[in-house]
C-alpha cells in the first residue's frame, strides 16, 4: 500500500479491528519530542502524549539506542529466569522510589499493576475489603475496574469483583469511617486523572496512610499517571512525603513501550508461583525504562514539568477565558474545566495542530511531553485561547 491515502489506512484498520476506541480521524505515522505527523505531512503538537506515556517525548535518540542494543542480544526472558537488563531496572527503581518501596513486581500495564496490588494486599492481609476513592480511574481489567467508580465504565460487565468500597475524594471523614480493622487496603490515585485533574489534598492522603497503620491496612497509591516526573517531582507522593505500602507504575516508565510495576515495602508478601505473567518485565521494555529513567534524572525533567505546567496555566489564567470555569494543575498534568462539553474542544484544537484529551465530559486535559519546548507550549496556549475566546456555539 505504498500509495495508499489516510482514508485507505482507516478503512483497512475498519475492516479488520475489533474497535473498542472512539475515533479521531487522523493516521499518524511517525513522531519526534513532542511533534507527530500524520500520513498527510501535517505536523500536530501532541499535548495528549500517547495519554501520558511518552515522559521523554516520541522516539527520544537515548530510548532509540537502547532498543537497538537490546533488541541485538534478548528479547524474551520469562520471569524464571534471571535477566541483566531487568535486574539493572529493578535495582534503579529501588533507588529512585519514595518511602520503603525497595521490591518491584515488573508487568506489562497500569491495570496490571493494579490488579498485582490488589492481590498482594488482599493475601498479605487476610482480609478482603479495598477502600477507593470516587471519580477515580484504576483500569478496565475487572479487579482494577471493580476498583473504578465512574459507573460507565463498569455497565454491563457484572457482576464486578465484591469487596471494593467508594468514599468522596478529599473527604477525610468519610474515608476514616470507612477504614476498618477488616480492611486489607486503601487505593488512591495522588492526582485523579480521569475523574477530572484533581489533586489530593495532603490532609485527605496523609490521613488515610495514617489510618491505614493504625488499623493494619495497606495504604496503595496509584501512580500509573503521575509517575516519572509528570507532576513536577519524580514521582506525586513526593508532595506530601507520602510512604506507601504499595505504589503501581506505569505510562511515562518506559519511553512509549508497554511497562507496567507494582512496588512493595518490606511485608508485603505472596509465594511464589501465586502470580505472573508471560511477557512480564520484558528485556526490551526494561531497556527502554532504564534509559528514559536515565534522561529523566539527567535532564531534570520534574522541574522541567514544574516550571513549564506553571508557565502555560499562568497564561490561560491571564487570558481570563470566560469558558473556563477552574483550571486544576500539577506540574504538566493540566486540567482546564469548561462550562461546556469538550469534545468539540478537542475537535477544533485538532483542527488547529493540537491534540489533547478529555478527562470526563467537561475537562480538557493535557499530558504534553516533559521535554515539550517553550515555543511548543506557547503554541499550545494560543490555540487554547483563540478556540475559547470566541463565544459558544
Amino acid at each position: 500500500m505504498s500509495e495508499a491515502t489516510a482514508s485507505d489506512y482507516a478503512a483497512l484498520q475498519q475492516q479488520y479491528e475489533f474497535d473498542v476506541y472512539p475515533k479521531r480521524d487522523l493516521v499518524l505515522v511517525r513522531g519526534r519530542g513532542a511533534t507527530v505527523w500524520d500520513s498527510t505531512g501535517r505536523q500536530y503538537i501532541d499535548a495528549a502524549g500517547g495519554y501520558g506515556v511518552t515522559s521523554v517525548g516520541h522516539c527520544h535518540p537515548a530510548v532509540q539506542a537502547a532498543l537497538a542494543r537490546q533488541s541485538e542480544r534478548l528479547l524474551a526472558c520469562p520471569g524464571t529466569m534471571y535477566c541483566d537488563v531487568r535486574a539493572r531496572l529493578l535495582e534503579q527503581l529501588a533507588q529512585i522510589a519514595p518511602g520503603r518501596l525497595r521490591r518491584t513486581y515488573l508487568c506489562n500495564s497500569g491495570t496490571e499493576a493494579v490488579e498485582a496490588a490488589i492481590k498482594f494486599a488482599r493475601f498479605t492481609t487476610g482480609r478482603v475489603p479495598i477502600v477507593c476513592a470516587m471519580r477515580s480511574f484504576h483500569g478496565r481489567t475487572m479487579g482494577s475496574l471493580s476498583a473504578t467508580h465512574n459507573p460507565k465504565y463498569k455497565e454491563d460487565f457484572g457482576p464486578l469483583v465484591p469487596g471494593f468500597v467508594h468514599v468522596p475524594y478529599n473527604n477525610l471523614a468519610k474515608l476514616e469511617a470507612a477504614i476498618t480493622e477488616d480492611t486489607a487496603g486503601v487505593l488512591l490515585e495522588v492526582v485523579q486523572g480521569e475523574g477530572g485533574v484533581n489533586p489530593g489534598d495532603p490532609a485527605f492522603l496523609l490521613g488515610a496512610q495514617r489510618r491505614c497503620r493504625d488499623v493494619g491496612a495497606l495504604f496503595i497509591v496509584d501512580e500509573v499517571q503521575t509517575g516519572f516526573g509528570r507532576t513536577g517531582r519524580l514521582f506525586a507522593s513526593m508532595h506530601d512525603e507520602l510512604d506507601p505500602d504499595i505504589m503501581t507504575l506505569a505510562k511515562g516508565i518506559a519511553g512509549g513501550l508497554p511497562l507496567g510495576a507494582t512496588m512493595c515495602a518490606d511485608g508485603v508478601e505472596i509465594p511464589t508461583g501465586r502470580h505472573g505473567s508471560t511477557f512480564a518485565g520484558s528485556p526490551l521494555s526494561c531497556a527502554a525504562a532504564l534509559a528514559t529513567i536515565g534522561v529523566i534524572l539527567e535532564e531534570d525533567l520534574p522541574a522541567q514539568a514544574a516550571a513549564k505546567g506553571d508557565a502555560l496555566v499562568a497564561r490561560l489564567a491571564a487570558a481570563k477565558l470566560d469558558r473556563v470555569r477552574d483550571i486544576r494543575h500539577r506540574g504538566l498534568m493540566i486540567g482546564i474545566q469548561l462550562k461546556e462539553k469538550v469534545t468539540p474542544i478537542l475537535l477544533a484544537l485538532l483542527e488547529r495542530g493540537v491534540i489533547a484529551l478529555p478527562a470526563g465530559s467537561t475537562v480538557l486535559r493535557l499530558l504534553p511531553p516533559l521535554v515539550i519546548g517553550d515555543e511548543e507550549l506557547n503554541t499550545v496556549a494560543d490555540a487554547i485561547i483563540e478556540e475559547l475566546s470566541t463565544p459558544a456555539s
